[in-house]
């Protein structure tokens, strides 16, 4: 006959369980555990021993405010001989006496979140249970252990921006293991309307990777829920601060936990992507941020971006658009619902552009499935597909009405690129999404997408050539010339119009004010001949212009009199701002004072007022930034420079995030990797 155990108390043993299940970031004062990997409780008996064989305890291990059976949110069980880990089970593991050391195994694919483990009749014990990548069983099984240090554990990371010829790194302090990011990550899940609708079905639904990665595309934008961020794609960001503003996920998540669920103001594509990122990692997904340059939104799923100019080869806006870059993240997982090959990474958007399924979320889609041009695979094919491999048409309309195909070499979907594994390195990932251009897989990928334009398209021989080059001197603050190259390729001589303009530019599209612009009516070429037309651009002409994203959009159009046609050169180029120099003052060593001394030469030909630095690091500045400003103007050419102090908490090599901010010069970021000593 078995004897139940009678319980006077416990230990949770979260140090060593946290630790174990590498958890203890987020901190050891409560159970934090991986699905699919046993956790130790230690046991206090009141009265009596443990008797293999003959002592019992009953388990029930509940998540979500209705557990059931079915549903999978409830589970029972009692002692086994040994753990099993396919499934929810318990083993005693010390040899008889009045300390019980108790395993408990959870699952590899129950639900995720908050735990109630019944043992007995009245110990409660609660828990956090999260996806676990280190676990061959779990679906986010990784079997890497530097990418799983990246894209777990990693509390810092590089996000690019720039354009496609110029991609700069953008550091982001992900943050997902601060102080009470967790509790905000599972509160994110709690407030999606699949769970306010059916709280059981959606907590039973956590078991699955896709669901969830799926609810935090739709989560982290606020276009149909109680979502974390609200996009503002202009520049005016009353009642908020700029996208730019941000230098990582935890004053964002903090501030809409604190505001009771109202959005926070304002976000852009790289801060939505960051934010699901930082909330994938926390929950145990293993989770990057890419950036595609030159990516198409496609509103009408044909996989053709129709653009139209006028003849002075201005953009005539339309809702279709060609973005200088787009970010979003890739969340590595398997796909059961789909045929075998399709595992892995798996891409999903959470800037809300289309809604689908009536919701603004995207994805998750394996990459796999946009390489192969498979579109009716699950979620969102055809819209991941359009970004990177849509053509692009130009037409140009006339005074007249009337409208004309233009030649143009746009080829959307360039240099996707991620943050290396274990360095700050840009890692070219186009290869995932996409075969060589020219190559029969391309070729038998778009006729699976039935993407007939691209097709159809032959190599049309250029009789004419148009391109623009620029140098590498062009800063912020100088003067520079940029150059229209024609070549004429053919053997009669050509007379042409060539009409080279320059325009401020925000990096989804959307253009601004004219930087320079030039009509030459005359352009007489000679066969073979060549023709190199510069640009001034000076800083007194573009400097109020610029948005904070530093674009000029260079365009030339040429109008070849004897045969009518149009050819179009875009090219847009992204102005560097001043690097950031960072020293670290003192010995960096965990819950010691150090100092970051900070300098910033003014490169404009003009004073810099209300001049303010900001640092911010993952263990570092305590979970949030610390801002220092400057109590005078920086004149041309002089350097702003300040300390600021703060003190680590954790040793290992953490990333300080470093961002100035003044009147003319807007939020220019740096960072300093620091190794920090125990």
């Amino acid at each position: 006959m078995t004897q139940a155990l009678n319980i006077e108390r416990w230990n949770l043993e979260c140090l060593f369980n946290n630790t174990d299940h590498r958890t203890d970031l987020n901190g050891v004062d409560r159970l934090i555990v991986r699905r699919g990997q046993p956790f130790t409780v230690s046991l206090y008996l009141r009265s009596g021993h443990y008797q293999p064989g003959v002592s019992s305890l009953d388990c029930v291990a509940e998540t979500g405010p209705q557990p059931s059976e079915q549903y999978g949110t409830r589970a029972s069980f009692g002692l086994s001989a040994n753990i099993d880990t396919s499934r929810w089970s318990a083993t005693v593991t010390s040899p008889p006496g009045d300390m019980v050391a108790l395993s408990v195994c959870s699952a590899p694919d129950a639900p995720i979140g908050r735990y109630t483990l019944t043992l007995g009749q009245s110990s409660r014990i609660e828990f956090i249970l999260l996806f676990n990548p280190w676990c061959p069983g779990d679906v986010v099984y990784m079997d890497n252990e530097q990418s799983l240090a990246e894209y777990v554990l990693a509390q810092d990371g590089i996000i690019f921006r720039g354009s496609y010829k110029h991609p700069i790194p953008t550091p982001w302090n992900f943050g997902q293991f601060e102080s009470g990011i967790l509790d905000v990550c599972l509160r994110i899940l709690d407030m999606n309307p699949k769970c306010l609708k059916n709280p059981g079905k959606d907590c039973s639904g956590r078991r699955n990777p896709i669901y969830v990665s799926r609810v935090l595309s739709a989560m982290v934008n606020c276009n149909d829920d109680k979502g974390v961020l609200l996009g503002r794609w202009t520049d005016d960001y009353d009642g908020g601060v700029s996208p730019m503003f941000w230098r990582g996920s935890v004053e964002i998540l903090r501030n809409w936990d604190t505001q009771a669920c109202q959005p926070v103001r304002y976000g852009q594509c790289w801060v939505f992507a960051a934010v699901a990122c930082s909330v994938s990692r926390a929950l145990g997904i293993p989770c990057r941020v890419v950036t595609n340059y030159l990516s198409a939104h496609d509103t009408n799923s044909n996989l053709t971006i129709e653009r139209y100019i006028n003849e002075n080869g201005d953009p005539i806006q339309s809702r279709e658009m060609i973005w200088n870059y787009h970010c979003w993240v890739e969340s590595w997982m398997t796909r059961p619902d789909l045929k075998p090959d399709f595992n892995g990474w798996q891409a999903s958007d959470p800037t809300p552009q289309e809604k689908s399924e009536g919701v603004y979320c995207c994805g998750p889609i394996p990459l796999r499935a946009i390489k192969e041009g498979e579109l009716t695979f699950k979620y969102d094919a055809p819209f991941v597909f359009a970004e990177v491999n849509a053509d692009v048409i130009t037409y140009m309309k006339k005074k007249d009405g009337s409208t004309s195909n233009v030649t143009n070499n746009t080829v959307v979907g360039q240099k996707i690129s991620t943050k290396s594994v274990g360095s700050d390195a840009r890692e070219d990932i186009t290869h995932l999404y996409k075969y060589p251009e020219g190559s029969d897989e391309e070729r038998e990928a778009f006729k699976k997408a039935n993407h007939q334009n691209k097709l159809l398209k032959q190599q049309e021989n250029q009789g004419l050539h148009l391109t623009i080059k620029v140098t590498s001197d062009m800063r912020k603050g100088c003067d520079f010339d940029v150059f229209a190259v024609v070549t004429n390729n053919t053997q009669s001589e050509k007379k042409c119009r060539l009409v080279f303009g320059s325009c401020a530019l925000s990096y989804n599209g959307i253009m601004g004010e004219n930087c320079g612009f030039k009509d030459l009516l005359n352009v007489e070429l000679s066969p073979g001949g060549e023709r190199r037309v510069p640009l001034r651009l000076n800083y007194s002409k573009y400097g109020d212009h610029l948005t904070e994203d530093n674009l000029i959009r260079l365009a030339a159009l040429l109008l070849d009199y004897g045969t009518g046609e149009a050819t179009l050169a875009v090219r847009n180029i992204v102005l560097e701002n001043p690097e950031i120099k960072v020293r670290i003052l003192g010995e960096p060593k965990e819950n010691r004072k150090l100092a970051a001394e900070l300098t910033l030469k003014n490169p404009l030909p003009e004073s810099l007022e209300n001049c303010c630095f900001s640092i911010e690091g993952a263990n570092l500045t305590g979970g949030h930034a610390i801002s220092e400003r400057l109590g005078f103007s920086v004149g041309p050419g002089e350097d702003a420079k300040v300390k600021i102090y703060f003190t680590p908490t954790h040793s290992g090599l953490r990333k300080l995030v470093v961002d100035f901010d003044s009147n003319k010069l807007c939020h220019v970021k740096g960072y300093r990797n620091v190794i920090i000593g125990k």
